[in-house]
C-alpha cells in the first residue's frame, strides 16, 4: 500500500514533533519554570517553551500545585495540565517513592490475593449508579510540510491542543461505565476525529486474565492520596485476552477516488470502525491491607501498521459516599491514542495523531435517582 512509503518517507525527511522535543525532569521543569520567571518571560513565551519539552517522569498533581506561583498565567496552566495528563502513565520522580523495601515473595502473594478477591467479588457489588463524565479532548496541531497542497502532502504534528470539553450522563453497572448514546449529528470520522473509544472495561476481568497467566510482577512502592500503595507489573497474551480496542471511524480503503464539490475536492469516503482483541499489559496500584486496586494502567500490544497504533487507558479510584455508603469508583480516566485518522487510501493526506482524552467523574447517585 502507498500509506507505507509515506511511513518511510515521513521517517526520513521529518521526524516526529514529539521525539524532536527536549526530554527533561521534573525537578528539571522547575529549574526552567523558575529561571524563566526570574527572566520576566511573558506567559505566552513560557507556555511556548513548555509545548517544545516532554518530561522524563510523572508531573503529579501535587507537584504541578507547588509549582503554581511560577505559573505566569493560564496559557502556561493550560500546557502543565497537559504535560500531567501525557506523563499519568510514567513512574514519579525516584525522589517522590517512598524508600521502604520491596515485600518478600509471600508478602507479595497476600497483596496480589487480596487484590483479585477485592476486583473479582467486592468492586462487582458496586450497585448501578448514575454519574456526570466532565472530557476533556487534546489533540496534535496538523501543520503541513513543504508548499505543497496536493492531497498526499505529509502533514507533520504539531503541539497539542485543547479541541473541546463535553459533560454527559452516563451510568455505571457493577462498577463497569456503559456506553452512552451519542446525539451528535456529525459522525465520528467525518469530523476529523476519533471518537472516545470504549467506555470503560471489567476490572474484575482484567484482573482475572492477569492472574490467570500468572505474569504479576513487583514494580515499587509508591504514595496515593497520601498513602502507600504496591504497585505490580501484568501482561495478558492476546490469546487469553478479552480486551477491546475500539474506535469509530476511519475511511474505508476499498473506496477511492474524489469528487469536485464548489471548487474543493472531497474524498469519497465510507466511514468504519476499527475493533480489535488485542494483548496488553499494565501496572495495578494496590492498598497492601484491604486489597483496594485504586489505580490500573493499561497498554494495548497493537500492530504498528494498524489504523489504530497505541492505547494507554488509567483510571483512577476513589472513595465516593452514595445515599450514606461508601464504594470505591472511578474518579479519573485518562486515555493517550495514536491513530492514522485518514487510513491507508491512496489519496488521503497521512498522519499519526495522537489524542488525550481526560474524564473525571462527578455526583454519582443511584440510577434511578437521576
Amino acid at each position: 500500500m502507498k500509506r507505507f512509503g509515506w511511513i518511510l518517507l515521513l521517517l526520513m525527511a521529518a521526524p516526529h514533533a514529539w521525539a524532536a522535543n527536549k526530554k527533561i525532569t521534573v525537578q528539571e521543569l522547575n529549574v526552567l519554570l523558575a529561571s524563566m520567571q526570574q527572566n520576566k518571560k511573558t506567559d505566552p513565551e513560557v507556555a511556548e517553551k513548555l509545548t517544545q519539552i516532554d518530561l522524563t517522569e510523572e508531573l503529579t498533581h501535587d507537584t504541578m500545585s507547588k509549582m503554581s506561583g511560577l505559573v505566569p498565567g493560564s496559557l502556561t496552566g493550560a500546557e502543565l495540565e497537559l504535560l500531567e495528563g501525557k506523563t499519568s502513565f510514567l513512574a514519579p520522580p525516584p525522589a517522590d517513592l517512598p524508600s521502604a523495601p520491596a515485600p518478600d515473595a509471600a508478602a507479595q502473594k497476600a497483596i496480589l490475593a487480596k487484590a483479585m478477591d477485592y476486583a473479582t467479588k467486592t468492586y462487582m457489588q458496586n450497585p448501578h449508579l448514575s454519574v456526570f463524565k466532565s472530557t476533556v479532548r487534546y489533540q496534535d496541531d496538523a501543520r503541513r510540510t513543504g508548499v505543497s497542497e496536493a492531497p498526499t502532502a505529509i502533514l507533520l504534528n504539531g503541539p497539542m491542543q485543547l479541541f473541546d470539553r463535553h459533560i454527559e450522563p452516563v451510568e455505571m453497572d457493577k462498577g463497569i461505565e456503559k456506553a452512552a448514546v451519542s446525539r451528535a449529528k456529525t459522525k465520528w470520522g467525518e469530523n476529523g476525529r476519533i471518537s472516545e473509544g470504549e467506555p470503560g472495561f471489567n476490572l474484575g476481568a482484567v484482573v482475572g486474565e492477569a492472574s490467570a497467566m500468572g505474569k504479576f510482577d513487583w514494580l515499587r512502592w509508591q504514595t496515593i492520596d497520601g498513602k502507600p500503595v504496591a504497585v505490580f507489573s501484568f501482561a495478558v497474551d492476546k490469546k487469553k485476552s478479552h480486551f477491546d480496542v475500539s474506535y469509530c471511524c476511519f475511511p474505508d480503503a476499498s473506496v477511492g477516488g474524489s469528487t469536485a464539490v464548489g471548487g474543493h475536492t472531497v474524498l469519497n469516503t465510507n466511514w468504519v470502525p476499527f475493533k480489535k482483541v488485542v494483548g496488553y499489559h499494565g501496572e495495578i496500584f494496590v492498598s497492601p491491607d484491604s486489597g483496594a486496586i485504586v489505580r490500573i494502567i493499561t497498554n494495548a500490544e497493537l500492530n504498528p501498521t494498524s489504523l489504530v497504533t497505541k492505547e494507554g487507558r488509567r483510571i483512577d479510584y476513589a472513595r465516593v459516599v452514595v445515599e450514606g455508603k461508601e464504594y470505591l469508583l472511578p474518579r479519573v480516566a485518562i486515555t493517550l491514542v495514536e491513530a492514522v485518522p485518514n487510513g491507508d487510501r491512496e489519496n488521503a493526506v497521512y498522519r499519526v495523531r495522537h489524542t488525550l482524552l481526560k474524564a473525571v467523574y462527578q455526583n454519582y447517585k443511584m440510577a434511578d435517582a437521576h
